[in-house]
């Protein structure tokens, strides 16, 4: 069946989770998703009916929403499920755990498809066993369509297209500054970044995979770049006046980008380089934040390899899978992140700096999120995107018709020059 004359523009699989339903109630209220032929997938018919239900109070044509009943285990119920649509869009993690078969099933099918996974070793996998076959397929499975790492992503190609158009060149290097930001923890984060370390546990290889800046890069034997290694203390930048230090999921976002890069054939140069960190702010508060953070996150992740307490953490403190904050919680969250590109246009020959922004309200792994997720698998359904088949990245699949969208539902992705 081409995608054209497929059931269903979007199953939402895993509706029943949390962030599940947080995407399922982002497309009941959107217009796009009301000329959007789309459904509710799980493996509880229970638990959907229930989901749906919630849903129709909200919106009472959510009503006749279709459910369909599959396992993330049963290849040949999967099978029958994405057939049925264009495009399947996930939120069922750890994916490691469950989202092999069906990455496997879209890939046979030809069935686009879009997750929140942040799991570089799992996606280097998918890589691996499916690349090809969703190239010959036609099948777009595009990973990382949330906070991690659409920012990053998206905001890297933005700057770089603005270069192009205006100075007829590329930036050979942008520099990403997480934060201020305001969120909470995500059990599905925890989840992935728990079961990344069981693997580790079981093979000693998944390390190499996880600290390889070009994990996720076509060929991951590439050079490395020292000025590439992920920050692990606190520093003073001068070009933005504030302490900085690492930002915990630059190890997801740094690969993406760089992957992104090379898909699109390397076109900012094969020396191309990008960094992310955190910022705190400037002065002693700013010092005192970005040390804190820092210790913090680094006895977190010393803790979290240490067996018994891993299960102590795990088990009394670190939220669960299908868990997170409320409702007020999510509306009062937000992210800033600012980066900072150089380049030179062979169009004069003098230096060009940039400054971008990307910026949204809503907790960034929650609420921003299922706007990101929801709005990558409309982009996939409906927008003209030309790009082929293969296990892709945001800007490789969708580039800036995801961003025009994301702004269009109240994302900021802006660009402005700078003194050079």
């Amino acid at each position: 069946m081409s995608k054209s004359s497929a059931e269903f523009d979007v199953i939402v699989w895993g509706a029943t989770g949390f962030t599940g339903r947080l995407v399922a109630e982002y497309l009941a209220k959107t217009q796009d998703a009301h000329r959007a032929r789309w459904a509710l997938a799980g493996r509880d018919l229970k638990k959907l009916e229930e989901v749906r239900r919630a849903l129709a109070t909200l919106v009472p044509a959510c009503a006749e929403l279709p459910l369909l009943v599959a396992d993330a285990k049963d290849p040949a119920s999967l099978d029958a499920l994405v057939t049925r649509t264009r495009v399947v869009c996930t939120t069922v993690g750890p994916y490691a755990k469950y989202g092999n078969e069906l990455v496997a099933a879209c890939a046979r099918a030809g069935t686009d498809y879009c997750d929140l996974t942040g799991e570089v070793q799992w996606m280097r996998r998918m890589i691996d066993a499916h690349h090809e076959q969703a190239r010959a397929t036609g099948a777009r499975i595009v990973h990382t369509c949330g906070f991690d790492s659409i920012p990053s992503d998206l905001g890297v190609l933005m700057m770089q297209e603005y270069m192009r158009e205006k100075h007829g060149g590329h930036l050979g290097s942008v520099r990403l500054y997480m934060g201020p930001m305001r969120g909470g923890a995500s059990g599905g984060t925890v989840a992935s970044l728990l079961q990344a370390l069981e693997e580790v546990d079981a093979d000693r290889s998944v390390r190499r995979v996880l600290v390889n800046p070009h994990a996720l890069d076509p060929d991951p034997r590439q050079p490395r770049n020292p000025a590439e290694r992920d920050l692990a203390t606190v520093r003073y930048s001068q070009e933005v006046g504030q302490w900085t230090g690492p930002f915990v999921m630059a190890s997801v976002n740094t690969r993406v980008v760089r992957r992104s890069h090379a898909l699109l054939g390397f076109p900012w140069g094969r020396d191309f380089l990008y960094t992310e960190v955190a910022s705190f702010g400037a002065g002693v508060k700013g010092l005192a934040r970005a040390t804190s953070m820092t210790a913090g996150l680094g006895g977190f992740l010393v803790a979290l390899q240490v067996k018994p307490l891993r299960g102590l953490l795990e088990s009394k403190v670190l939220p669960a899978p299908g868990q997170g904050p409320s409702a007020e919680a999510r509306e009062k969250g937000f992210f800033v992140a600012q980066l900072l590109g150089e380049g030179k246009s062979p169009r004069t020959g003098l230096e060009v700096k940039l400054k971008g922004k990307v910026a949204a309200q809503g907790d960034p792994g929650y609420a921003a999120t299922a706007r990101m997720l929801s709005e990558a698998a409309l982009c996939l359904a409906f927008d003209a995107n030309p790009t082929q088949g293969g296990v892709l990245t945001p800007s490789s699949s969708m580039g800036m018709r995801l961003v025009e969208r994301l702004r269009k539902v109240g994302m900021t992705f802006e660009v402005q020059e700078q003194a050079a």
